[in-house]
């Protein structure tokens, strides 16, 4: 079933329903020999088939190299002003970004007005620099990458960079509120807010953050922005409800976790390459080119996070390893898995939590392809992720787009 996912043309999958059963999404992304707009590819297709069909596991070079010869002959008919990559060496992504993410963490802490010195150290914890600013380096090279495809400018405004400094704050939020719900005591290498702190300082730490996102927000003075920004928020609390939650149906069940990955996870990156691209760009397709790239570049970011949970120790994690088995979450591994091992349904549906449930979970999944099935969904997710950001008018800013695929996939913390 695995090989599936890749023995497709581009067009069908994207016509997949953005959450169907994993039945349906496989079906609906299976190999149409004879649909219309995919006559004239039989070259293409065949070549992809051929590669795909030799390697369980693509190198993402590979991909790449597959990818911009089979979409080589595509582009031109997907959209009016689609480009084919060039197979110059792509540009690293955190060097091209670091020029509009310098003082990025400074910048964060002055939003924090506030006079209680405990309340200020709260909410500057995780914003002490050490991490690679993942999401503000996506919505400062989109922003870069739309505004040159629109007018040949490739500086960003200052309203793009605050939406970036504002996906980061939203972001930093939810990651101490969802410490508080998991009652997790290690985040990043280091303690949790919510174990020094205590649980409801935590609680209002996450609330000022966002508070405090909500007024830089509100100072760009763009409804329109503040709209798409706010139905982040809006799905993050929908997603923590239905992360808190289980199906009992095998179908049901995946479509469960694959809405729960985008609100927890992919919306905040979709809505706010969206948000970059309204500011810099007035044609609507881009704008959906953006919010497309995001949004299948942040499944599969959620998607090799699922997978190290079980490959990775605690130590590159930053947190405890299988921890979402021992929150009693059933993840993409643990799905697959299940359709070998149909014993692990009943583990699922009690959320692991009786003595001896968790280890033996996870061996089940080490023993299945679990972990490979998920990698080959992470893959289908960036290769989407490619194909649109490869719409835009060539830049160094959009190769290093599609460079940013390549690192999600081989990111091992």
């Amino acid at each position: 079933m695995a090989l599936w996912w890749w023995r497709r043309c581009c067009c069908c999958f994207s016509r997949a329903p953005a959450f169907g059963s994993l039945r349906s999404l496989l079906e609906a992304a299976g190999p149409r020999l004879g649909c219309g707009p995919c006559a004239g590819r039989a070259a293409g297709r065949a070549e992809m088939h051929y590669f795909l069909g030799r390697s369980s596991v693509l190198s993402f070079p590979k991909i790449r190299s597959i990818f911009l010869r089979f979409h080589h002959t595509t582009t031109s008919r997907t959209c009016s002003c689609s480009k084919t990559v060039t197979d110059e060496k792509y540009k690293d992504p955190f060097k091209l970004g670091r020029k509009d993410l310098k003082n990025l963490y400074e910048d964060i802490k002055k939003e924090f007005l506030v006079s209680t010195a405990e309340l200020r150290e709260m909410c500057e914890y995780y914003f002490d620099g050490k991490g690679k600013a993942f999401r503000p380096m996506i919505v400062v090279l989109m922003a870069r990458a739309c505004n040159i495809h629109h007018n040949n400018s490739g500086e960003v405004q200052a309203s793009q960079r605050s939406v970036a400094i504002i996906a980061e704050m939203i972001h930093t939020a939810s990651l101490v509120h969802d410490d508080v719900i998991d009652d997790a005591n290690s985040r990043r290498g280091k303690m949790t807010v919510n174990q020094i702190w205590g649980e409801r300082k935590a609680v209002l730490a996450g609330d000022f953050i966002l508070s405090a996102a909500s007024v830089a927000l509100a100072r760009i003075g763009n409804t329109t922005i503040i709209s798409v920004l706010s139905q982040v928020i809006e799905d993050l609390v929908r997603g923590e409800f239905l992360q808190l939650g289980s199906k009992e149906n095998e179908n049901e069940r995946f479509t469960h976790y694959l809405e729960k990955t985008f609100k927890k996870t992919a919306s905040l990156i979709a809505n706010s390459c969206k948000a970059v691209s309204i500011l810099g760009c007035p044609d609507p397709k881009v704008h959906e080119i953006a919010y497309q790239y995001g949004k299948n570049v942040g499944i599969a970011f959620q998607l090799i996070d699922d997978v190290l949970d079980f490959t990775s120790c605690a130590d590159q994690l930053g947190k405890p390893a299988a921890a979402d088995l021992k929150l009693g979450l059933a993840t993409g591994p643990v799905l697959f898995a299940c359709q070998q091992f149909p014993e692990m349904n009943a583990m699922i549906m009690r959320r692991f939590s009786l003595p001896g449930d968790v280890e033996r979970a996870r061996q089940y999944v080490l023993q299945s392809d679990g972990v490979q099935q998920t990698t080959y969904l992470a893959q289908r997710y960036c290769h989407e992720a490619m194909k649109e950001i490869s719409k835009l008018r060539p830049s160094p800013e959009r190769d290093a787009l599609i460079q940013l695929t390549e690192t999600v996939l081989t990111r091992d913390k």
